[in-house]
Order: C-alpha cells, then sequence, then structure tokens
C-alpha cells in the first residue's frame, strides 16, 4: 500500500472524474466502491451487469451515470412477452415512398437500461449480443452502427425469483463486471429514510463530463501502462482458474483481456498512468465472478473462491 501512494504522488494527474464519483455517492448512499467499479467498467468501454433484489438502486444507479456523463439514455423493461425486434428496430412499409423503411429500436442510444433482463426469454436477451459484442446491430439483412459510446447497463432479479430466465454463458460473458449492491450499511439507510428517497434528487443532476469527451477519456485509459510483470501476474490468475479444482472451468483468453482492462481503468481513476497488482485484485471479483462457475453447486463463483484465488498467486 505504502509503494501505491508513492506512485499515486509521483504520477498524479487531473482526475476529471472525481465529481462524477462524488454526486454519485450522493445519490447512491452508501456504496462508493460499486459506484467506482460501475464507471471503471464504462471506462474501460465494457458493459455492466447488477445482479441484486428489487428496491436495492440498480435502476436508479443507471440514470444517475446517464445523467453525469450526458449521455442519451433509453430504458428496455425486458419481460418474457419481448421480442428481439422491440430491442434492435423493425422494418414498415412506406406506402408514399413505397419502400421498406427502418425504425431503430431503442437500443439505438449511448446508455441503454436492459431493466430484469432475466425475466426475457434467452432468444430476446441473444438480441442484444452483437450490439454489444461489435457496437452495431444487423437487422433485415444491413448493419447499422450504433452512437458511441454505447453501454449498456443492465439489471437482473437474483435467478430464484419467479419468472426468472438464466441468461446464458454467451451473454453473461459480454458483460465486463458483475456487481451486487447489497443492503446499505445503517448510517446510509438513516439518511436514506430522513431524506424520504433519493430519485427526487436526479432531476436536478447535471452533466459533469460531456459525452463527447468519452471516447478520448477511454482511449486514454487504454493507454496506461501495464508493466511486463504485471501482465505475467494476470496471466498467472487466469492460468490457475483453469488449474484449481475449486471451478468447473477456467476464466477465457477474452476474461483476461477483460480483467487488464478493468485494471487500467481502476488506476486511471486513482490519478495513475501504471497499473499495480492492487488495481487487479480490487477488479477481479467483478470481473470474474459471473464468468466462473463452482465446482460445488455448479453456481457463480462465491466472494470466498475469488478471495482464494488472490490468495494462492504470488505477485510477480
Amino acid at each position: 500500500m505504502m509503494l501505491k501512494s508513492t506512485l499515486s504522488a509521483l504520477g498524479s494527474r487531473p482526475r476529471p472524474f472525481d465529481p462524477v464519483l462524488e454526486q454519485a455517492g450522493r445519490i447512491i448512499l452508501g456504496k462508493a466502491h460499486e459506484i467506482r467499479l460501475a464507471v471503471a467498467c464504462l471506462l474501460a468501454g465494457g458493459h455492466l451487469l447488477i445482479e441484486d433484489l428489487p428496491g436495492m438502486g440498480k435502476t436508479t444507479l443507471a440514470h444517475t451515470l446517464a445523467r453525469l456523463l450526458g449521455l442519451q439514455f433509453a430504458r428496455i423493461q425486458f419481460t418474457s412477452d419481448l421480442l428481439p425486434a422491440d430491442i434492435t428496430g423493425v422494418s414498415i412499409f412506406d406506402r408514399e415512398q413505397n419502400e421498406f423503411r427502418f425504425l431503430p429500436g431503442p437500443v439505438f442510444t449511448q446508455l441503454v437500461l436492459a431493466d430484469e433482463i432475466n425475466r426475457a426469454t434467452p432468444k430476446t436477451q441473444s438480441a442484444l449480443l452483437e450490439a454489444m459484442e461489435e457496437g452495431q446491430v444487423t437487422a433485415e439483412g444491413q448493419t447499422r452502427p450504433l452512437p458511441q459510446p454505447f453501454f449498456v447497463i443492465a439489471t437482473q432479479n437474483p435467478a430464484h425469483q419467479i419468472g426468472t430466465f438464466p441468461l446464458p454463458e454467451s451473454q453473461l460473458d459480454r458483460f465486463l463486471m458483475r456487481l451486487e449492491l447489497g443492503y446499505p450499511d445503517r448510517n446510509a439507510e438513516r439518511a436514506l429514510l430522513a431524506a424520504g428517497g433519493q430519485r427526487q434528487q436526479l432531476e436536478h443532476l447535471a452533466p459533469v463530463i460531456d459525452a463527447g469527451q468519452l471516447p478520448e477519456l477511454q482511449r486514454a485509459v487504454a493507454a496506461v501502462h501495464a508493466a511486463g510483470p504485471l501482465i505475467d501476474y494476470v496471466q498467472a490468475l487466469v492460468e490457475q482458474t483453469r488449474r484449481t479444482p475449486a471451478f468447473q472451468h477456467g476464466l477465457s483468453p477474452r476474461a483476461g483481456l477483460a480483467l487488464l482492462a478493468a485494471a487500467r481503468a481502476w488506476a486511471w481513476l486513482d490519478g495513475r498512468d501504471m497499473v499495480l497488482p492492487d488495481d487487479v485484485q480490487a477488479v477481479l471479483p467483478a470481473v470474474a465472478r459471473h464468468r466462473l462457475r463452482s465446482a460445488q453447486g455448479g453456481g457463480q463463483a462465491l466472494a470466498e473462491d475469488i478471495a482464494a484465488l488472490i490468495r494462492s498467486v504470488a505477485i510477480p
């Protein structure tokens, strides 16, 4: 930790996202770590999955980030009767022009909230796969680019709740991070109760970052230096997931890239231009848990599984 403090001081530079983190923390009380992970996910160019019980602030977090970052926003309420065309768009016949005209769906925006994504069928969930991976939509034989930046925040209820469908592994893997907000601590909940909720404050939020700046900031994050030994550490963590009997299968190469990208974003938010092992460890649970299956029961990896993984791999 002393090394991290020293490097932060030597490599200090402007931290334009500090006001974003601060103002978001006034809306989502007591969740500074989770907010920072969500922002790091965006800066790394990834998509975010938030799984928790109803009423925990998942949707509010998505609205908050959209407002603070000045992003075009659309919400899609996923239900069992939702169709892929309801997401991507549909062609209709224009009698005046005597031709078909494509009407873009709500996915054609900068920040898409896929609310309760696991209440839709896997077929409908798959309508997001191309959009999330390639930033485009192919419909009616034509490929159309999506606005940039493009960011999906999906919320889902726990799998044991009535009316939910499991997300296929291919869909889960498109999310760079998966978070749980959890219950607020006592002080945060007391402040929430005294204020009567925080959603009314959303109306007064003004953009802190110009959405047009985000691609440039994402490029700056991608340029954060990862030294050879740091890459060795990331590779060792990924390889350990493939060797340990704790998991049914290990992390893929894409997961390793996601881990490194998230660590770069975490370091950049800390005002540094180089990645440290601390950064990798900070983002590893959010990057890896939804990609790993526990050998005990086959469910998603537990927090203690990830903690054991970190302890089992030495820092170079």
